[in-house]
């Protein structure tokens, strides 16, 4: 049950970022999409990934299921890039939109990068 969340929800990372960061690198070249709604489906897509995570550290540590090395390392550093992303919000407020938009991209991604090595 846990192992097809899992499977289905990285479905969830990997689309909904790249949708986010679409939408981001659109905001910046065409301003009608800087709409208040952007940035509440970027931190939901950005949360999408804590619950990922939180999914396969259950099935490492409770359903003792093991997963490869690499795949998550790639879940680590999805979690590091978001904290990184947060963290420069403010100081590169003119470029925001094209923060978030290759930030989201690049979530995409280790989501599909960690796809292919499950």
């Amino acid at each position: 049950m846990i192992v097809n969340l899992h499977a289905t929800w990285a479905w969830m990372v990997i689309v909904g970022n790249g949708v986010a960061g679409l939408w981001c690198l659109g905001a910046h070249w065409w301003p009608p999409l800087r709409v208040k709604v952007l940035w509440g489906f970027v931190v939901f897509m950005e949360l999408t990934i804590f619950v990922q995570a939180g999914l396969g550290v259950y099935m490492m540590a409770v359903q003792g299921i093991s997963a490869p090395a690499m795949h998550t390392f790639y879940g680590f550093i999805a979690i590091v890039s978001v904290a990184i992303l947060y963290g420069y919000r403010t100081q590169v407020r003119a470029w925001q939109y094209l923060l978030y938009g290759f930030g989201g991209l690049f979530l995409m991604g280790l989501g599909i990068r960690a796809l292919l090595l499950a």
